[in-house]
C-alpha cells in the first residue's frame, strides 16, 4: 500500500535535523508518553492477549459498514475560465439525472478480509495519536514528494486541522511573556490562540509577497529587550501563501532570505499552510484578456511533476536544519467538517506533538480518518492531485469573477508606480464612483474620489480592500478607525457581512499599511449572482456613506 508519485531515486542523500530542543517550552519539556498510549507498541504483537486497556469490543459499535460515494477526481475542469468545464455545480446536475461517471463508490467495512486494508474496528477504537497507518504513509510520502524537505529525518504526525496544529505548536514551542513574529495583518484566531498563554504577536511589516524580509531584519536585529518587556521572538507564525487577510503569495526568493535570516537569529518557522493549492496566479483585467492571453494558473493541465515545480515552494525545501514546523490541513481541498491535517517537522517537535495530542485530542476522529484514507487510496496520488488541480481552477473562476464585478461596477484606475512600492511585484488598483455622463461633460472631465484599492489576489479566497477614508466629509470629525466601524455596520445592515480589516492587525496599537480601513471579503463561497449583488451592496452603501 503506497501513496508514491514519483520514485525515490531522485532524491539526494540529506543529512539529518540539528538539535533545536532548546527552543521547546518549559510545558513540553515536561510531557512524557502517556502510560496508556505507551502500552500500543504491544497491541500488535502476534498471540498477545491484551487486558489492559479499558478499549471497548468492536462488536459493540453500531456500524458493520460505511459505504460513501465520493466524487471522481476529475469531476471539475482544470480550465480556469470554463471552456470544456462542467461548472461548480456539474456534480449536483450529475446526481439528478442518475449518472455515475462522477461517482465513485466507497466501502469500509468493520472486519476486512485483509489486516491491512482500511476498517472500522481500527478506526473506531482508541488509537494511536499519530493517526491510522495508512494516512501517516499518505502523508508521509505527500510532504515528501510536493515538499520536498531538505533533510533526511522529517516526520509527518495528524492534527485535528491547522487550529489544532497551531495551538499545539504554541504550547510546544513558547512560554509566558514570549513573543511571536507575525506579519502585520494576519489570521485573527492564531492570535487569539496564543494570547491566554501570555504569548503575543510582534508585527513584522508586509509588501506585496507577503512578510517583508527587511522588516523582518530590522526587528530582530534591533531588539531591545528592555524596551519590549520580553526576549528576542524564537517563533515565527507565517502564512506564505494566500497571506490571510491579503491573498499574497511568497515565491522562492523570498522564502529563502527570510528562512536564512531565521538560521541567523535561530528563529522556528511554523508555516500555516491552508491555500497552498489554490494558487491562482495574476488577475489579468477584462480589457487585457484574450484567447491567447489568460490568468490560467500555471502548468494545471501539465504533468503532475511539472504541476508540483509550477507551485511556489514551501519553506521545507529550504530548511536543512530542521526548524520549520509545516501546517497543513484538509479543511480547504476536502472538507473544513473533517478535522484532520498534519504536522511535517523535525522528530524532536513531532514527538512533542504526539505526546501532546496523547492527553488532549487523542487522535483525529475515526470516521474522518477512514473515509478520506479510503478515498484517497482509490484516487492514488494522481487523483489527488488532478482533484487540486480542478479545486485551483474553481477558485481562480470565483476570484476573477468577483473582480469582474468590482471593475464593472466601479471606475477602476491601476495605481501609478511611484504607489506601488507596498506591493512590489502587484498591481494595485484604486476603484472610484462611476460619474454619471451628461451632454455638457463625460467622466472624463469630472473630478473623481477615490473609494477604495486593492491588489488582486494570487493565491487564496480573500480580496483585501483598503479604503480612502481622507476624502471622507467627516474625517476630521470621526478619524479613520471610526469610519471603519461605522462603514462595516452599514454594510451588514445593508445585507453584506465581510470580516471589519482591524480584527486583522496584529498590532492594535499601531497604524499598518499607512492607515486603517479595511475590509476582508471572501468569494470562495457564494455563486455568482451573489457575488454580483454584493458588489452591487457594497456601491450603495459607500455612496451613501460619503454622502451622508
Amino acid at each position: 500500500m503506497t501513496f508514491e508519485i514519483f520514485e525515490k531515486s531522485q532524491y539526494v542523500a540529506l543529512g539529518d535535523a540539528i538539535d533545536l530542543s532548546h527552543h521547546l517550552s518549559i510545558l513540553a519539556r515536561n510531557r512524557v508518553q502517556s502510560p496508556l498510549k505507551g502500552l500500543q507498541r504491544y497491541f500488535g504483537k502476534p498471540g498477545i492477549l491484551s487486558l489492559a486497556g479499558g478499549l471497548p469490543h468492536p462488536s459493540y459499535f453500531p456500524f458493520d459498514k460505511i459505504k460513501v460515494d465520493a466524487l471522481a477526481s476529475d469531476t471539475f475542469s482544470v480550465d480556469a475560465h470554463g471552456s470544456g468545464s462542467k461548472g461548480t455545480l456539474s456534480w449536483i446536475w450529475s446526481l439528478l439525472s442518475n449518472s455515475k461517471d462522477n461517482i465513485m463508490p466507497i466501502s469500509i467495512p468493520k472486519y476486512p478480509m485483509n489486516p491491512e486494508d482500511v476498517n472500522l474496528a481500527a478506526a473506531l477504537q482508541y488509537g494511536l495519536a499519530k493517526g491510522l497507518p495508512q494516512l501517516q504513509t499518505i502523508v508521509h510520502e505527500f510532504s515528501m514528494t510536493v515538499y520536498n524537505p531538505a533533510y533526511a529525518n522529517f516526520a509527518t504526525t495528524l492534527h485535528d486541522g491547522n487550529t489544532d496544529g497551531w495551538n499545539k505548536a504554541v504550547m510546544t514551542l513558547c512560554n509566558p511573556g514570549e513573543g511571536i513574529l507575525t506579519s502585520e495583518w494576519t489570521y485573527p484566531s492564531a492570535i487569539a490562540s496564543m494570547k491566554p498563554f501570555n504569548v503575543n504577536p510582534v508585527p513584522v511589516g508586509m509588501d506585496g509577497e507577503g512578510m517583508s524580509s527587511i522588516s523582518l531584519r530590522e526587528v530582530l536585529s534591533n531588539w531591545d529587550e528592555e524596551a519590549r518587556g520580553m526576549p528576542r521572538p524564537h517563533v515565527m507564525y507565517i502564512v506564505p501563501v494566500g497571506q490571510n487577510p491579503t491573498g499574497a503569495t511568497m515565491h522562492a526568493q523570498r522564502k529563502k532570505e527570510i528562512y536564512d535570516i531565521c538560521v541567523v537569529y535561530d528563529v522556528i518557522i511554523v508555516e500555516d499552510d491552508p491555500y497552498y493549492f489554490l494558487q491562482e496566479g495574476p488577475y489579468v483585467h477584462p480589457a487585457q484578456r484574450s484567447s491567447s492571453s489568460t490568468s490560467n494558473p500555471p502548468a494545471l493541465s501539465d504533468s503532475d511533476e511539472d504541476y508540483i515545480k509550477s507551485l511556489a515552494p514551501s519553506f521545507l525545501s529550504f530548511d536543512y536544519q530542521g526548524r520549520v514546523v509545516r501546517l497543513d490541513t484538509l479543511s480547504k481541498t476536502i472538507a473544513p467538517g473533517s478535522r484532520l491535517g498534519w504536522f511535517t517537522c523535525n522528530p524532536i517537535f513531532a514527538e512533542k506533538f504526539e505526546r501532546q495530542s496523547e492527553t488532549s485530542t487523542q487522535q483525529p476522529c475515526g470516521f474522518g480518518q477512514s473515509i478520506i484514507t479510503e478515498m484517497l487510496l482509490n484516487w492514488k496520488s494522481t487523483g489527488y492531485l488532478r482533484w487540486l488541480k480542478g479545486l485551483c481552477a474553481q477558485y481562480t473562476q470565483r476570484r476573477d469573477f468577483f473582480i469582474d464585478c468590482l471593475v464593472e461596477k466601479f471606475h477602476i484606475e491601476i495605481a501609478p508606480a511611484a504607489q506601488q512600492t507596498r506591493f512590489i511585484g502587484s498591481e494595485r488598483y484604486i476603484a472610484s464612483e462611476k460619474l454619471p455622463v451628461t451632454w455638457y461633460s463625460n467622466e472624463k472631465t469630472q473630478e473623481r474620489r477615490a473609494l477604495f484599492s486593492f491588489v488582486p489576489p494570487s493565491s487564496g479566497m480573500f480580496v483585501w480592500l483598503q479604503f480612502n477614508f481622507a476624502n471622507h466629509p467627516k474625517i476630521k470629525e470621526f478619524g479613520q478607525e471610526a469610519l471603519e466601524i461605522k462603514l462595516w455596520k452599514a454594510t451588514a445592515e445593508a445585507g453584506l457581512l465581510v470580516g471589519p480589516g482591524a480584527m486583522f492587525s496584529a498590532n492594535q496599537d499601531e497604524v499598518s499599511f499607512d492607515a486603517p480601513g479595511h475590509f476582508r471579503i471572501s468569494f470562495s463561497n457564494a455563486g455568482t449572482d451573489d457575488l454580483k449583488k454584493a458588489v452591487d451592496i457594497l456601491a450603495a452603501v459607500l455612496k451613501a456613506f460619503y454622502a451622508n
